[in-house]
């Protein structure tokens, strides 16, 4: 009964207060409205003025900055999106100094089999998966892999040298049946597994074919090396052959599940590699082929000794060396991750590294993500690449994203942490955290390697304006109409802002008209009196 009554006393004095409030709101003139409007818009501008100057010196706004930092602790949440011992890899800073005006576009080290993968796409669905700049880009590849100057000394050599050139599918295959019925020629048998092999089986018998006569022309003029620059240039030109060749039969074998021969061969051909000095055997990457293999056959172990000689600060980075060594460190503590037990307790020193890891991976290739966490449709990879672009991550997830799958929680974990990422990296996006500054071509050339008829290329993840400079704008904005109306019309704004107030407040008298009407008029009395 008591609370009842303490209920109507405050209704009552509420009342009383619309009362004052309304005879207040009719003594008022329009030059009281002028002047609320024009100071509310020169606050809000000022306001947002301020607001617009932080976020271009510190990439956040400084509203949000403070509840974040004083208030939501106070609430009882704590923020452990982005870790706040992350340091900056020296290394990588410093070797971010070089130029990087330019976009490199590197040859994708998984690429399909045109004959046996991409063009069975084509027949499907219709659609072309490789555009004329990506499949220019591997002609002139085929050209600095597989010629070289003294070519037309070989007969089967001088008609693969205009073979590779030919834009004609149906004559570069008809010119290496040619070369073909001169003598065993490797680089031939190359074309016609590559191309006319509508199968791996099929292409795979071609590439052991191929081994066999490169195996050959590598011994005879490993012999002639040193006997002048034309043999030294065949020698070049037979071991980029040789390596090629035991590269494609290792990815062979690995489609066709032979995972643990594929590994030997491609061990193999990484100490190979090492042991040559030709600058080319750098650009096939056989390493990532490497990680790939032992992520299937989830030798986790081995893939950590793999990193550990590749993810170096001398060694350019990629999508793969990157996103491994977040799965590795995310493999560790993902089955057990919560993000709402975290956001109680806080992170683990295993979780803090976890999510460090995925930061950086997140920063060299922002795309990859969306494809992991299927948020964007995957399309067949490009036989080019460009790093820390869209190709990149679309050649990544295609082959990788049934390795984040296998590991449970890895994707939960990314899903939770990746988009903290874009807090931690300094703005304006010029700058950079870990790695050197995102490159502003990426998109250019990403929509040259990317068939954009049935794809929409992903650009970098800009900062969006933060919610209280976008409320603060939209305040500013529509203060400052309301001072610009109410100067040129004051008498119909005054009537305007009337009608406005008298709308706000009907619901609550319509409320105490009732209370009053089924009260007794006595007890009413009584009550106000209170």
């Amino acid at each position: 009964m008591i609370f009842m009554l303490y209920l109507l006393r405050v209704a009552f004095k509420v009342n009383d207060n619309l009362t004052t409030v309304s005879m207040f709101l009719n003594t008022l003139t329009p030059k009281f409205y002028v002047a609320l409007t024009g100071t509310s818009s020169l606050i809000s501008g000022l306001i947002l003025i301020f607001e617009w100057w932080y976020f271009r010196k510190y990439g956040t706004s400084f509203i949000e900055q403070v509840s974040v930092s004083h208030l939501r602790p106070l609430l009882g949440g704590v923020d452990n999106a982005s870790p706040s011992n992350s340091s900056p890899s020296n290394g990588d800073t410093d070797s971010s100094r070089q130029s990087v005006s330019e976009c490199k576009v590197w040859r994708n080290p998984l690429n399909l089999f045109r004959g046996a993968e991409y063009n069975r796409y084509t027949w499907v669905t219709g659609r072309e998966p490789l555009t004329y700049y990506d499949m220019n880009l591997s002609a002139q590849d085929h050209q600095t892999f597989f010629t070289c100057d003294s070519d037309h000394l070989r007969p089967a050599d001088a008609i693969m040298q205009k073979a590779w050139r030919e834009r004609n599918p149906q004559a570069r295959v008809s010119a290496a049946h040619e070369a073909l019925e001169l003598e065993d020629c490797a680089t031939a048998y190359i074309l016609l597994a590559e191309e006319e092999a509508t199968t791996i089986v099929e292409a795979e018998k071609l590439f052991k074919q191929a081994l066999k006569a490169g195996e050959g022309c590598y011994r005879r003029s490993q012999q002639l090396q040193h006997h002048g620059a034309q043999y030294e240039a065949q020698h070049r030109r037979d071991t980029n052959v040789l390596v090629y060749i035991k590269r494609r039969l290792a990815m062979c074998s690995r489609k066709l599940g032979r995972t643990r021969e594929a590994v030997k061969m491609m061990r193999d051909l990484c100490v190979f590699q090492l042991m040559k000095e030709f600058p080319l055997l750098s650009m096939f990457n056989i390493h990532e082929n490497l990680l790939e293999s032992l992520l299937e056959l989830q030798a986790y172990a081995d893939v950590q000794a793999v990193l550990a000689k590749y993810d170096d600060i001398s060694l350019p980075k990629s999508a793969t060396i990157c996103y491994t060594a977040a799965l590795l460190k995310a493999r560790g503590v993902s089955d057990k991750f919560s993000p709402e037990a975290a956001s109680r307790r806080g992170l683990s020193t295993a979780e803090m590294n976890a999510v460090e890891a995925i930061h950086r991976a997140v920063e060299f290739n922002p795309h990859v993500p969306k494809y992991l966490l299927e948020m964007k449709s995957l399309i067949l990879p490009p036989e080019h690449i460009l790093k820390r672009g869209d190709s990149e991550a679309i050649a990544y997830a295609f082959f990788h994203l049934q390795h984040w799958k296998r590991v449970e929680g890895a994707l939960n974990l990314l899903h939770c942490t990746w988009e903290g990422t874009f807090r931690m990296i300094p703005y304006p996006l010029e700058k950079g955290h870990l790695f050197y500054p995102y490159p502003i071509c990426t998109e250019t050339a990403d929509r040259e390697l990317l068939p954009t008829v049935f794809h929409e290329v992903s650009v970098y993840p800009k900062k969006e304006l933060p919610f209280f400079i976008l409320f603060t704008a939209g305040l500013c904005s529509f203060t400052a109409m309301l001072a610009l109306l109410t100067h040129q019309f004051p008498e119909l704004m005054g009537v305007f802002a009337k009608a406005f107030l008298s709308t706000l407040f009907a619901p609550l008298n319509f409320i105490m008209e009732k209370v009053e009407s089924i009260l007794p008029s006595s007890l009413w009395h009584q009550l106000t009196r209170i």
